[in-house]
């Protein structure tokens, strides 16, 4: 059955096998509907709302957000065959302002002589700097076209408010590991079309592992290992899957293991305030092509769970530190990840914060939402006022603060969600005292 958006006529269902088999797997293996879209079924799949939006061509400005090939511009693709409208693609890492407006004009005169809008496609739209964000503006206003714009950030910090506010966000999930086998098997059939292909059913396992995700490394790295065995006369297995990365540069496992392991061990190497340890894995973990606003994410995260209240200035710090990754990039940043990675790891530890929060968590979760009692309720109105809202609620300024009042609900009361400062943290804090003064 032949669906329809608009009027339109919709593409029919079939994977691309792009007949220039020069072109890269990836692409070949690029889906051209969204029933052969892989993954994504809360957006695209039969009840998704893009899905929705798309079959009845009413699609607005969005922002695809999510990580690294996970179908943000083949969803994008396919939107302008289903809408049969224009379609240019852009890249916020390469075009420039004078590429910008050139496109916004086309899409206005494309608009004027059509009536057509123009699907405008941003990839890394995040690259983009505010004032180059901004010259999209009065476009998305007045529907000059529809911008498209893919992120591999969170949009709220790298989009400006005012086109973010003018977009819909929708947010894409990793791929699985099935997913990404899916994804290879359709590659094998493909490759198959040629020449029969000597493979590894495990093979094909360890790969979908090692991708992270990402269905276009993963379809890099499976077409290399076939290059490579066919060069070779040998087969698809693990080894020439390891190779094949080794060879692309995609040894370091983001898919899980070795990623982790490395960010698990500097962690705990923080943890147990042993700074060279921490520096190593930290290095390790930069010399494989880490992101450093990973290393930087996880030291935010640090300095609030294991160092909390036994020194605040390390959440600064590491937020300072994350700034600077942002700004410098590497490998200027490499010096701001080192500092602190040091200052974390020989700074007095605390979990007071991460066991309140804990507590807090299953209270919360686990019992009911009691009432805010009438004393510490908000009263704008008369009415609030005359309900009893705010009576006897004293001011601690002027009680010097030394009134007694209750600030949990009735059914609370008397319960300790955070526990006081302890002398071990005392100790802690005096013992890397004294071991920084010993240097």
């Amino acid at each position: 059955m032949v669906r329809t958006a608009g009027g339109k006529a919709l593409p029919s269902s079939s994977i691309s096998t792009r007949d220039d088999e020069r072109a890269p797997l990836s692409e070949r293996l690029r889906p051209r509907t969204l029933d052969d879209l892989v993954g994504q079924s809360e957006l695209v799949g039969p009840n998704g709302l893009l899905r929705h939006l798309i079959e009845s061509d009413r699609v607005p400005s969005m922002l695809l957000w999510g990580p690294p090939g996970t179908g943000k511009t083949t969803i994008a693709r396919m939107i302008a065959e289903y809408t049969r409208g224009p379609f240019k693609e852009l890249s916020g890492s390469i075009n420039n302002v004078s590429d910008l407006r050139e496109a916004f004009e086309r899409a206005k005169n494309s608009r004027a002589l059509t009536g057509q809008r123009t699907i405008l496609f941003v990839d890394e739209i995040h690259r983009l700097n505010r004032a180059q964000q901004d010259l999209f503006l009065p476009h998305v206003e007045r529907g000059t076209f529809i911008l498209i714009g893919a992120t591999t950030e969170n949009p709220s910090f790298r989009v400006c408010s005012a086109l973010l506010s003018r977009c819909r966000v929708f947010t894409l999930s990793r791929l699985t590991k099935d997913d990404i086998r899916q994804i290879l098997e359709r590659g094998i059939r493909l490759i198959e079309q040629k020449q029969p292909l000597d493979h590894d059913a495990d093979a094909l396992d360890h790969l979908a592992l090692m991708s992270d995700g990402d269905a276009r490394v993963a379809a890099q790295a499976l077409q290399l290992a076939v290059d490579i065995a066919r060069s070779t006369g040998g087969r698809v297995d693990k080894a020439m899957v390891e190779a094949s990365f080794k060879k692309s540069h995609l040894l370091y496992d983001q898919a899980g293991e070795e990623h982790y392991n490395l960010a698990s061990a500097m962690i705990k190497s923080m943890r147990g305030s042993d700074a060279s340890a921490a520096m190593y894995w930290m290095g390790r973990m930069l010399a494989s092509g880490e992101d450093p606003l990973f290393i930087a994410r996880r030291m935010v995260i640090f300095a609030s769970e294991d160092i909390g209240m036994a020194d605040s200035q390390a959440l600064m710090l590491a937020n300072q530190t994350f700034q600077a990754c942002q700004i410098l990039g590497r490998p200027e940043c490499d010096y701001a990840l080192s500092h602190c990675a040091i200052y974390l790891a020989e700074a007095p530890k605390s979990i007071r914060v991460k066991n309140a929060l804990m507590a807090i968590r299953s209270v919360v979760e686990n019992e009911e939402s009691w009432p805010v009692p009438f004393h510490l309720r908000n009263a704008p109105t008369q009415l609030m006022k005359s309900m009893g809202y705010g009576v006897n609620y004293k001011y601690p300024p002027d009680y010097d603060w030394k009134e007694d009042q209750q600030y949990l609900p009735v059914q609370l009361q008397g319960r300790r969600f955070v526990e006081p400062p302890s002398t071990s943290n005392a100790a802690n804090a005096n013992a890397n005292t004294d071991s920084a003064s010993n240097e």
